[in-house]
Formats: structure tokens, sequence, C-alpha cells
């Protein structure tokens, strides 16, 4: 996990647009008043963010998707029958819904098996939870959704509490790796704490595998994986009137095959200097030539690794599914 030391940014009074989001803006300089400087990866999401991560998807290096994808459209049923051979009404909650494309193949097949469960979508996206909260029980007939907007680590209490039925929590897409180990684990105890006992839990592991592979992950040769990163950039600029130069920054992946560690970068291509307004003062941010960004992580396990993560945070190991190459694992917890 990154170091984080906090410096005073420099303040100067200038006339500025109202800040809507006060919390994007207070994370935004607090990041970047930071050493080293730093986004959270949780505000890539906006409209245009979102179509770049569905284009990310679809890309032949960004293996994640289509082996989770394999997993949850070729396996559908032996993953349906570990949630409904518990025989009671559940809430089927998902953290970081996105689109639901690879859940709804499970929720097709729960419903096709008439279990009784309701899906509690949870995503930071307001516009992905107003089209699943539409679309979803047009497409699956008979399913009962009820989408919550917001951060899913903020929202978990709020679902957990919707009812006293049996909880299944799904966290799809590798979402587990968007964390370093630490927070991982720490994620994971405080999931703990809003389950109870016989409460399943499904996970989506990126596994560790050969590190070219890993990287071409992360750095598509059609750029779009840039373009997602410097969205965020062009995001600052329009939401807190930021003065960006996009052209000005530039990709940088990195990939550890020793701790599994994947991360992004944006890297300041020269001396410059960045500000951000607000009501009471501008914010100049100073980047120096070379200088990075820490964008996000991409943490990689081994199978042993997870199995670890899940007992120290009282989970125990029911089940796991593999795509056919192997690079990927959706594990099966229950609450002990």
């Amino acid at each position: 996990m990154l170091a984080i030391k906090q410096k005073r940014p420099r303040i100067i009074k200038t006339e500025t647009p109202v800040i809507r989001d006060v919390a994007f803006y207070q994370d935004v300089v607090n990041g970047l008043t930071s050493e080293p400087k730093q986004l959270q990866s949780k505000y890539f999401y906006d409209k245009e963010g979102d179509r770049l991560f569905q284009q990310i998807m679809n890309c032949s290096e960004y293996y994640p998707f289509q082996c989770e994808l394999e997993i949850f459209s070729q396996q559908t049923e032996m993953l349906a029958n570990v949630i409904a051979k518990a025989g009671a009404t559940a809430d089927l909650i998902e953290l970081g819904a996105g689109d639901c494309t690879k859940t709804r193949y499970l929720l097709a097949e729960l419903v096709k098996m008439d279990t009784d469960f309701t899906y509690l979508p949870i995503d930071i996206s307001e516009n992905i939870i107003d089209f699943l909260n539409a679309q979803l029980p047009l497409d699956i007939p008979g399913l009962k959704v009820n989408g919550i907007t917001g951060d899913y680590l903020q929202m978990l209490g709020r679902a957990a509490d919707h009812s006293d039925n049996k909880k299944v929590v799904l966290f799809l897409g590798s979402n587990i790796g968007n964390m370093s180990p630490g927070e991982a684990a720490e994620f994971c105890m405080n999931l703990r704490q809003h389950l109870k006992p016989g409460d399943l839990v499904i996970i989506g592991v990126d596994l560790k595998k050969k590190p070219a592979t890993i990287l071409a992950a992360y750095n598509d040769k059609a750029g779009i994986t840039k373009e997602f990163n410097l969205n965020l950039l062009r995001r600052i600029n329009r939401e807190l009137g930021a003065n960006f130069e996009i052209t000005q920054f530039e990709h940088y992946p990195v990939y550890d095959p020793d701790t599994g560690g994947c991360k992004s970068y944006l890297i300041s291509l020269k001396k410059q200097q960045v500000m951000i307004p607000c009501v009471d003062g501008s914010t100049w941010i100073n980047f120096e030539e070379n200088e990075p960004m820490f964008m996000e992580i991409s943490q990689k396990y081994s199978i042993k690794e997870i199995e670890e993560l899940g007992r120290n945070a009282q989970f125990r190991p029911v089940a796991n599914f593999f795509d056919n190459k192997g690079w990927f694992m959706d594990t099966v917890w229950e609450a002990v």
C-alpha cells in the first residue's frame, strides 16, 4: 500500500463555479496534494468512463472479462445450484454490478429454477443502476430488482439490512484486485461482519499467470485503457473546473510478478501546474517532469493466497470455478 504524506495545498483567491460534488472535490485535492500523488479509481466511472470500460471489456487483450463471462455462461447451472441448494429466500447482493452482462446468466437460471430471491445490484454509477432497475425485469420476467447507487463499501450495510433473508454477495470482475492485499484483507473482514453464518460470498479473482499476458491487459494496442485513465482528468476539468492539459500526461502500467501487483500511473511529461478552483480560492498542484500519479491497482493472486484471505476473515471455501485456461477463478465462500 502506498505511503501517503499530506502536503498543505497552495490557495489563491479566485472567482469559481459552485462545486456540486464536494466529496469528489475533496478526494481529488487530497490525493493530488499527497506524496506520491494519486486519484481514486472509483471516480473513473462517469458516463464516458462507463462507455470506455465497456470497450475495454471487449478488447482482445483484456482477458479477465472474457474468462469470467465463460465461467458464468458455461457453468451457470452449477453456480446456481450452490445458491439454490440452501432452499431459503435470499437477497442476492452484487457489489459493483456494472451492466450485469455476466450476472444475467445466473439471474436467469435462478428464476428458471423458481428460486425465491431479490437481486440488489450496487454501483457507484447512477446511470448503471437506473438502467438495471428498468431493463432487467423486462429481460428476465419474474426477476425482482432493487438497485442501490453508491460506493459499494458504504452501501453494503444498507443492502445487508434490506431483510432477514439469507445473503449471497457477488463481488465479481476481480474487483477484489482493485485493493492492495492489506485493504482486501480489511474489506473481507468488514464484509464478514455484515453476514451471518451460512451466508455466501462469490468472489471473482484474477490469478497470477504469465507477466506479459497480465501487462497487455492494461496496455491494449488500441489505447482504450489509456483513454479510460485520461478520462478521469477530463472529468476533473469538466466537473471541478480544473485545467489539466491532457496531452501532457502519459499512461504507464507496470506489473510485479513477485507481489502480484499490477499498477497504473499517469506520468507528467513536463514540469507544470494544474489549478483546481473552489469557492474560497484555488488549489495549485505542481507536477515535476516524469512525476507519476498513481491511478489504480489490479492485484493478482494465487489460489493459496485467496484461500488464506478467506479463512483469515472467517469464511470457509466451498467451491472454485475456473475458465478453461485456468486464468480466472470464481470462488465461493461460506461465512462461519
